[in-house]
This record gives C-alpha cells, sequence and structure tokens, in this order.
C-alpha cells in the first residue's frame, strides 16, 4: 500500500501539580487556544479543549508520525513556559508528573466533545480525582492508587 491513513482519536487528561487551581477563568480560554495551536503544530487535530481551574482535557485526532508519549511532553512543556510567562503570579505554575490517555471511536467523538465543553457544570459536584477514577473505571484501566496522584 503507497500510502499510509490512520483516525486515532486521543482523549487527554492532565492537572496541574497537586491540583493547584491556578487556571483562573481569564486564562483558561487563552490555555486552550494555545494547547490547540501546540497539537496542530506537531500535526494532531484538536478537536476540543477545555477544562476548568486545576485540569485539562483534549480531544485529539493523532497524526500517525506522533506518539502519544511525545505529544503530551511538547503539550506540557510549551504551555508550561507559555503560562508562567502570563504573570508574575503564575511563575510557581506546573502540570502534574502523569497524565491520562485514552482511546476514544469516532462514534464517540461528539459526546467526548460535548463533556469537554460541560467542565464547569461536572465540577461543581464533582472532583478531579473522581472524574479521573471514574474515566479509568469507564476505559478499563487498572491502577494502584498510591501512583496516580502527586
Amino acid at each position: 500500500m503507497p500510502q499510509s491513513l490512520s483516525l486515532v482519536i486521543v482523549h487527554v487528561i492532565f492537572s496541574t501539580k497537586e491540583r493547584h487551581p491556578f487556571l483562573d477563568p481569564d486564562t483558561r480560554p487563552k490555555l486552550h487556544a494555545y494547547l490547540a495551536t501546540v497539537a496542530r503544530n506537531i500535526g494532531c487535530e484538536a478537536y476540543r479543549v477545555g477544562g476548568v481551574a486545576d485540569h485539562v482535557h483534549l480531544a485529539i485526532r493523532l497524526s500517525r508520525t506522533v506518539t502519544i508519549a511525545n505529544l503530551v511532553q511538547e503539550l506540557k512543556t510549551s504551555s508550561s513556559k507559555w503560562v508562567k510567562a502570563q504573570s508574575p503570579d503564575l511563575a510557581a505554575f506546573a502540570w502534574q508528573r502523569g497524565y491520562g490517555c485514552f482511546s476514544v471511536g469516532p462514534s464517540d467523538l461528539e459526546p467526548l466533545r460535548a463533556y469537554i465543553d460541560d467542565q464547569e457544570n461536572h465540577h461543581r459536584t464533582r472532583t478531579f480525582q473522581e472524574e479521573f477514577r471514574m474515566f479509568l473505571k469507564k476505559y478499563g484501566v487498572e491502577y494502584d492508587e498510591a501512583y496516580v496522584w502527586d
């Protein structure tokens, strides 16, 4: 076959270090746009980026030439530098070391977009940790609670 084709959609989730609420309502939309641009610059399509004060969700079509680890590293490294440059108050900003990344079928893309768009409502009654455990269960990921949080 002379051409390589793929459609791999991933749901990426990562939080601020120790879930510190660094991301105020003014910073979030700019950060989300920045993260989408970083993804696009490495050949991925960002279908949606959203989140709240302590974490982000991304729905991304993974380029066939980019690994998940490289995608997340670029997203976190670039955006961390960007956030710190926004204000002296954000000089201590950092992302957590780990992340969650889950494969999503094309038929689940619209519900995922809607979920990401509705983050503010979800987090009126659910913490990041509760939400992340929910996704681990939903996607069938086994984990040890002692190693999930930093």
